[in-house]
């Protein structure tokens, strides 16, 4: 038995996981779940996933993971190599700090669910899109400055890390909500630096089963 992750091609949380299962090497099934028809609150999806989110990694022995961020922090732990994280403990620090801005500060009010509440409250779209740029464009001021300090090529260092299994997703989306990316130099420059790692390009979006054009 492979691992199995539970997907949405366009979501932002399991498109970290593709990445973080791509960098380490990893064998993995994707397992599509509709987000825009509803699937993951189907019946089937709920007994994976109580939370009905994705993404959720099911392992070799049965046992479920989810939520992202805890994801790739026990691929770290599970398989060491390459790493995700620097060796030394400040470094991991500002790389989780990079990592959070997109994951938990980002990302959570920008979400499907939460647009489509937008919608059902009588957001209009031109407004529900001003909210995910207003959004992802404060997290990115305060990710420019790091990304520009500690950034070799990838968000920190030379290497792919957690950060950059967090930024390139985000990044992803700004260009959906036509986020005006003049500001962020040096973010604009790992997301392209980044688009041409072969395991974190077979992350994108469009190369996935469920994608569609």
């Amino acid at each position: 038995m492979v691992l199995k992750l539970h997907s949405a091609w366009r979501a932002s949380a399991p498109y970290r996981v593709r990445i973080g299962l791509n960098l380490k090497g990893l064998a993995y099934e994707v397992v599509p779940v509709d987000l825009v028809a509803g699937q993951q609150k189907s019946d089937a999806y709920h007994a994976v996933n109580a939370q009905d989110l994705v993404p959720s990694l099911v392992l070799e022995n049965g046992r479920v993971l989810t939520q992202s961020l805890s994801i790739l922090e026990w691929l770290e732990e599970a398989h060491p190599q390459p790493p995700l994280l620097p060796k030394d403990a400040f470094d991991r620090q500002v790389v989780r700090a990079m990592a959070y801005i997109v994951a938990c500060d980002i990302h959570p009010v920008n979400n499907l669910r939460i647009l489509k509440a937008l919608a059902g409250l009588g957001v209009e779209e031109p407004a529900r899109n001003a909210w995910a740029q207003r959004w992802i464009s404060d997290g990115f001021t305060a990710l420019e400055p790091m990304v520009a300090r500690h950034g070799r090529g990838y968000a920190f260092g030379d290497a792919p890390s957690l950060a950059d299994a967090c930024l390139v997703p985000q990044v992803y989306n700004a260009a959906r909500f036509a986020v005006d990316m003049t500001p962020f130099p040096a973010i604009a420059a790992v997301a392209a630096k980044a688009a041409q790692h072969p395991a974190i390009a077979a992350g994108h979006p469009n190369l996935q089963p469920d994608a569609i054009s």
